[in-house]
Formats: structure tokens, C-alpha cells, sequence
């Protein structure tokens, strides 16, 4: 008969211990690493007394050494695990086809569906899943100066740190193919569990990894269930989830897995409690490690990659790229829009155009992410366009990631923030956003960070901490920040930023939106104003213009804000009262002095006025002006004399002709016309003509038009004047993207900014007086 346990001869007592004293470990880290109860059954061991027979060879296993040279008379019909663990009937070809087969209802059922946020019905995987890519460097380890980062263009916020990302990014299967032992890193919303859902069903169909058998498990419902048992053996959790497919023999999985015949899937393994995290890591370790010829995938927050496992190799998932995307979306409306195919792809198609259009880049820096793509999907499928205000947006995605994501897959986390509730949680989050924003700190130093979040508790608490308890509890929310919610990462070491660039900037307006008094919201409009020339600040405009509940007051300040810029210079004010009276001169005046617009940007870059106009209606005599400009701009070209020139000088003003209706310019005109060579003439009395001539014409066509149009007057600007200028361009130009938000502003303050747009300061006293 077999014996049942097993105690170890003096030698290899010795052996033990030296292996023992090589691991570093106390008896009850061994007892922890073979998951015992108590360390009575290590002090046994090390005794030489009888021990379980599974538990011996346990022991032995953990401290790398054959049990059975430890072992004092081993029983020569014992075999070893791997050996009494093979299927005595079938091959291990069979044997897996067999249990595929058996499991094959339960892993579609367990993998094939996604529950999507705010949709109501579940979707089958494939109708919606579009392959992942994964980057083998990851950023957050890498190390860099906080000075290299600081330069960096907002529109490249969220590339930074993928490095030659495009070309180093492979496909997701193939780094399960190429890595035996792989951990799936990424920001919540990436679509790690969906990445392991796919693989699951890959292989269950035999599409990737057809000679091995795929176990899915939640590393959550592990721990939970452990917890009631007080034992944490994969190898049993897999037994009963092998059971519920109908496989009652224990010994069928230890046959597989000692034949290295199992893709394991571990998923979650940031969402495991605290308390039972040391015990679920450590089985993890020991069952790898003990039966390492399988394939193991495992999926974790990046936040989180610090709990490592030996032998597993880190990658993080990629952001999307534009292909990406595209096959999602078109995706995404195939299977959600209720009429039919043709109409899903009609709506994707547009939901792509209008998502690349400028105003909307904003969106394109969220929609690299799974969870956000889906969401920008669902918005734009109910309304079929973007929300006009992005803060309502940003609103839904702060909700997902703050609690409605880990809510809906059942997740509960530790919490950290000294029982922090939501609105406390968003106003520390809108005092690291303000400060650093503040400071031009898109990037910025773990300590930095830390602090501000001190700061806060220190002040939230009113109990006086000391230095060490404050930090300690500091470091502890900037994890839980990071690892719950992503919304602040770490971008290599040391250095965090926020996860998207739209969501600093969103609580940056947050911030000052809700001062909580009178005279804190006045300094913190004043404050926002200051910054009207940083184009770096646009954006916060817009949001607080957005979120504030009457933006009177902020388009007033900029206002006044706006017209300080130019107040002081003369010759600008001399400039800005040409514009003035050349627009006042236009029969259908245009609406938001758009003719002001149009004359101060002809005057200053010709051939561009369009973009500087603040309308798109110009009536006849502005459209004239912008021809004659033209003209004298093609005229004007120095040493250009030749008949190709002259000829289309003369084509021009012919068709300007057409357009004249003053009947002195039409006359002036027509004749500087007559005075151009026929174009039947030959080119060498073109060329004679040209040089008589040419220059005397030219001079007299720009008195012309100066003398009836009171354009192309030559305005010369120092080099700081042209610069105020275009930032008091830039600057009315935002404030008119204010006014058009959809922000809350009452009808005579909005009518009286529009009708005072790029005034001189003269006009804008007589109104005052008026």
C-alpha cells in the first residue's frame, strides 16, 4: 500500500535547509508559498517527522528540490504527479480534442458576449471586436528629464511617450505566440478583458492555439471564493470549472497541464482586494511556475504593473490607431443601428467625417480608447453629431471612469482616499489640473503631485498629520488615482500627467467654475483672463464659457480685455478707425462686424482675408475690394514685365470691369485698360511696352484705387505691432467662439459684444457716452 505521508532523512533535512536559507524566507513564508493554514506542517518537515505525502512534495517543490532524494525511504510504487496524473485511456491528443469538445458551449457562452455600458441588450464578441495591437517598451519605464517633456505640442499629448509607437506595435496574437508567459498591460477602458475574451474564443474555435485547451478565469471570483474556502488553489478552482462541463475526473487537468496543453487566461488582476492579493499572487507564481510549459496570458492596469510575476513578460496594449478606429465605428453602427446594414454604414460614414473635422480634435485625443469610442458612438448614434458642449461629454467619460465602469462589471476596490465621496474626489482632482495647468505643466514630478494631494487632505481632515503619516497617505491616493480610475498615469518614471489632455483641461475650467464664493469666482474670472493671448488656454476658455450657468460676466471681462491690447497705440487706433470707416461704407452691412474683419486682414495679408473674416457673407463692394487688392498684389511683382504678366494684369482688370458699378472708377479704369497693349500685338512691343511703361501704369492703377476705394493704403507695422495684432485677432476670434458654445450669455450683452467687435477705442467711448 502507497504510504500516505512522507518525512525527510537527516541528509536531506540538511539539503532543505540550505535551499530553505538560500530563499530568505521565514516558516511562514514557506507556509504562505505552499498555502497552508499554519507553518506546524513546515516545522514538522524541518524536523524530519511525517508530513502529508501532497504537502511534502509541495515543499520540495517550492524549494526546488526532488523529493524524493529529500525524502527517507521513498516508496519505490510512488509515482510522481506528473507521472500518476496521466489519462490511463486516452492519448493526450484525445484527451484534449475530447475536453475542447466538452467545454466548447461553456467558453462561448463565458467569452462570445460583451456587455456594453448603456446598451441594453448583450452583443456577440465578434460583431464588435477589432484586433488589438501592443507595444514591447513600455512607456511608464522608461527614464526622462521632466525638461524634455514640458515643449510638448498639446496635439501630440497623447503620443507621447509610444515613441516610434507605429512601427514597434505588433499584433496582440502574435505576442501571445511569441511569449510563453505574457502580462497584458493598459489604461481602464483599453479593452484588456476583451483582448483575453477574443483569445478564448480564438482558440475555442480553433482559429488561434487549436491543440490547447482555453480556461478563462476572473482573478476577482477566484479570490472571493477562496476567501470562503481559505485555500487558494488554481488547480482546484479549475477542476470545479472543468466539473460544471461535465468532466468529473479530477486527474484529467494535471494531465493536461503537465503536458504544457492549457492556454490560461487571467484577467483582472488590478481588481483583486488588497488583503487577498499577497495570496493570489503567490499561487499565480507557484502554479506557473510549477506547470510552465502551458501558455498564460494575464491582464492588469498598467498602473498596476508593479505586481509582478516571475517569468512573464510585460507589454501594454496600444492606443488605436485611424485603421482602428475606423473598423470599429463602422462596426459599432452595423450592429446597433435597427434598420438595416446599409443604414449602419451610412451613419458610420458620417460619424467619421464629421469626427476628422478640425473643431472636433478635442474628441479624436479620447477616442483612441475602446471604452471612449464606444461612448462618442453611442452620443453621436442618438443625436447624429457631437454634442456642441464637449464639457457634457468629458462629463459622461469622468462617470465611467469614476465609478460607473468598475459598477458595472461588479468590481469593488479598496478605498484609499480616507473615505472620500465623489464631489470630493473631483475637487482634488480639479486642484491638481488647476495648479499645474497654471504653471504650464502638462508633466510633472510624482513628488509635485503628491504634495498638492497633501495639501488637500491635510486641509480636508482640519487634524494635524505629521510628515510621515501625510506622506504615507498621499502616495496611497496617487496610486489609487492611478490604478483606479487612470486618470492620472504615470508616463515614465516618476513623471505623471493626466491620462488625456482633455480631462486636465476640463477640471482646470471645473476649478474655476465652481469658486465657491462671490469674490473667489470674480479672482478666478480675472485670473482666466489673463490669459487670452496663451493659445494654450483656449481651450479652458471655452469650457468655462460652457459650464457657467450665465457667462455674462466672463465675455465682459474678455471684452475689456480684448480692446486693452491695442488701447495704447496710436497708429493701431488709426488703423482699427480706417477699418472702421471703410466698413461703414458697405450698403448691407454684415452681421458681427465682419466687414471690420475683412479690411484689417486686407490690408494685412492679402489672399487670406476669408480666414480672419468673422462671417462668411460679403456684400458686393467687399468682394470688389478683395479683386482690386488681388490685382494690385499681381501687378505689384517686381521685374515681371513680360507678356504672360502683362496679359494677365490686363485679363483681370477686364473682369473687374464687370463688377464696377461707381461710374468714376469704371471710367478710370476702363481706361488704364485701353492703355495695355492688344494682345494681338507681338511679344517684343509687349516686352517695349513693358519696360516704357509698365511701371508709370501700375503706380497710376494704385492711385486709382486708393483715390475710390480707400484700400491698399501701405500700412507699416514694427514687427511688435503685427505680433499685438495677431493676438488681438486670435483673441476676438476666441471670443466669438465663446458666444457661439451654446454658452449661456443674455441677448443685449451678446449683441452688444458683437456690434463693438475690433472698434477703436474713440467709438467704443462715444457709445459708452451715447
Amino acid at each position: 500500500m502507497v504510504k500516505r505521508s512522507l518525512q525527510a532523512s537527516l541528509i536531506g533535512i540538511q539539503e532543505a535547509k540550505r535551499a530553505f536559507a538560500l530563499k530568505g524566507w521565514t516558516q511562514d513564508n514557506l507556509a504562505a508559498e505552499v498555502n497552508l493554514k499554519t507553518r506546524q506542517p513546515i516545522w514538522r518537515f524541518f524536523s524530519g517527522r511525517p508530513v502529508e505525502r501532497h504537502t511534502f512534495i509541495e515543499i520540495c517543490s517550492v524549494l526546488e528540490l526532488n523529493w524524493r532524494e529529500i525524502a527517507s525511504n521513498p516508496p519505490a510504487e510512488f509515482m510522481e504527479l506528473e507521472e500518476y496524473s496521466q489519462f490511463p485511456v486516452l492519448d493526450i491528443d484525445d484527451l484534449v480534442e475530447k475536453v475542447r469538445s466538452q467545454r466548447f458551449d461553456k467558453i462561448q457562452d463565458q467569452c462570445g458576449i460583451l456587455q456594453l455600458l448603456d446598451i441594453s441588450r448583450p452583443v456577440a464578441i465578434d460583431d464588435i471586436y477589432i484586433d488589438v495591437n501592443i507595444l514591447e517598451e513600455i512607456a511608464s519605464q522608461q527614464w526622462l528629464e521632466i525638461t524634455e517633456l514640458q515643449n510638448l505640442d498639446p496635439k501630440q499629448f497623447e503620443r507621447f511617450g509610444l515613441g516610434e509607437a507605429d512601427q514597434n506595435q505588433i499584433p496582440g496574437t502574435q505576442a501571445v505566440e511569441t511569449y510563453s508567459k505574457l502580462r497584458v498591460l493598459g489604461k481602464p477602458g483599453v479593452g484588456k478583458t476583451t483582448f483575453l475574451q477574443h483569445l478564448a474564443i480564438q482558440c475555442n474555435q480553433s482559429a488561434f492555439a487549436e491543440n490547447l485547451v482555453p480556461i478563462f478565469i476572473t482573478l476577482r471570483n477566484f479570490a472571493e471564493e477562496s476567501k470562503v474556502t481559505n485555500e487558494f488553489s488554481l488547480l482546484k478552482y479549475i477542476r470545479q470549472e472543468l466539473f460544471t462541463s461535465g468532466i468529473s475526473d479530477p486527474s484529467v487537468i494535471e494531465t493536461l497541464l503537465s503536458a504544457g496543453r492549457v492556454l490560461i487566461l487571467l484577467d483582472g488582476m488590478d481588481e483583486i482586494l488588497n488583503q487577498q492579493s499577497n495570496a493570489v499572487l503567490s499561487e499565480i507564481r507557484r502554479f506557473s511556475e510549477k506547470y510552465h510549459k502551458n501558455q498564460f496570458v494575464a491582464a492588469c492596469r498598467t498602473a498596476s504593473q508593479k505586481l509582478r510575476l516571475r517569468g512573464f513578460t510585460d507589454v501594454e496594449i496600444a492606443p488605436f490607431t485611424s485603421e482602428q478606429i475606423i473598423a470599429f465605428a463602422q462596426k459599432w453602427f452595423v450592429t446597433f443601428t435597427k434598420t438595416n446594414i446599409q443604414d449602419g454604414q451610412a451613419l458610420s460614414v458620417q460619424f467619421l467625417e464629421k469626427l476628422d473635422l478640425d473643431e472636433n480634435w478635442q474628441f479624436r485625443q479620447l477616442v483612441v480608447t475602446p471604452l471612449f469610442l464606444h461612448l462618442a458612438c453611442w452620443v453621436f448614434h442618438g443625436q447624429e453629431k457631437f454634442p456642441t458642449k464637449r464639457t457634457d461629454f468629458y462629463k459622461q467619460g469622468l462617470d465611467l471612469l469614476l465609478g460607473k465602469w468598475d459598477e458595472a462589471r461588479g468590481i469593488e476596490r479598496d478605498e484609499v482616499y480616507r473615505g472620500f465621496l465623489l464631489p470630493q474626489k473631483l475637487k482634488l482632482l480639479s486642484q491638481i489640473a488647476a495648479a499645474t495647468f497654471e504653471q504650464g505643466q502638462y508633466f510633472f514630478e510624482q513628488r509635485i503631485v503628491e504634495q498638492y494631494i497633501g495639501d488637500y487632505i491635510q486641509n480636508l481632515t482640519k487634524v494635524q498629520m505629521d510628515a510621515e503619516e501625510l506622506q504615507i497617505e498621499s502616495e496611497a491616493a496617487l496610486k489609487a488615482i492611478e490604478a483606479q480610475h487612470g486618470l492620472l498615469a504615470e508616463r515614465a518614471r516618476g513623471i505623471f500627467s493626466f491620462s488625456y489632455l482633455a480631462f486636465q483641461e476640463y477640471f482646470t475650467a471645473r476649478k474655476i467654475v465652481a469658486s465657491h464664493n462671490i469674490e473667489a469666482f470674480g479672482q478666478a474670472l480675472e485670473g482666466l483672463v489673463s490669459h487670452i493671448t496663451d493659445p494654450h488656454w483656449h481651450e479652458i476658455f471655452l469650457l468655462t464659457a460652457t459650464m457657467l450657468r450665465s457667462a455674462d460676466s466672463l465675455v465682459q471681462l474678455m471684452k475689456q480685455q480684448i480692446d486693452a491690447l491695442v488701447a495704447q497705440d496710436p497708429y493701431l487706433q488709426e488703423f482699427l478707425a480706417w477699418a472702421s470707416q471703410k466698413s461703414r461704407a458697405i450698403q448691407r452691412q454684415p452681421k458681427e462686424a465682419t466687414s471690420r474683419a475683412f479690411y484689417l486682414a486686407l490690408s494685412r495679408t492679402p489672399h487670406i482675408a476669408s480666414h480672419f473674416a468673422l462671417a462668411s457673407s460679403l456684400d458686393q463692394g467687399m468682394f470688389l475690394d478683395a479683386a482690386l487688392d488681388d490685382l494690385l498684389l499681381e501687378c505689384a511683382i517686381d521685374g515681371n514685365q513680360d507678356f504672360a504678366h502683362i496679359h494677365a494684369c490686363g485679363d483681370a482688370l477686364s473682369n473687374i470691369l464687370g463688377i464696377v458699378l461707381d461710374v468714376g472708377l469704371h471710367k478710370s479704369l476702363q481706361q488704364l485698360s485701353d492703355q495695355l497693349p492688344n494682345s494681338r500685338q507681338s511679344q517684343e512691343r509687349f516686352g517695349l511696352w513693358g519696360q516704357t511703361n509698365y511701371s508709370a501704369w501700375a503706380e497710376q492703377l494704385k492711385m486709382t484705387i486708393v483715390n475710390y476705394r480707400n484700400i491698399s493704403h501701405q500700412w507699416q507695422f514694427s514687427a511688435e505691432q503685427q505680433q499685438v495684432l495677431q493676438r488681438y485677432y486670435d483673441a476676438n476670434q476666441l471670443l466669438l467662439d465663446c458666444l457661439h458654445s451654446n454658452c449661456k450669455v443674455t441677448a443685449a450683452i451678446r449683441q452688444e459684444i458683437e456690434a463693438t467687435l475690433l472698434l477703436p477705442q474713440k467709438e467704443l467711448e462715444d457709445r459708452e457716452w451715447q
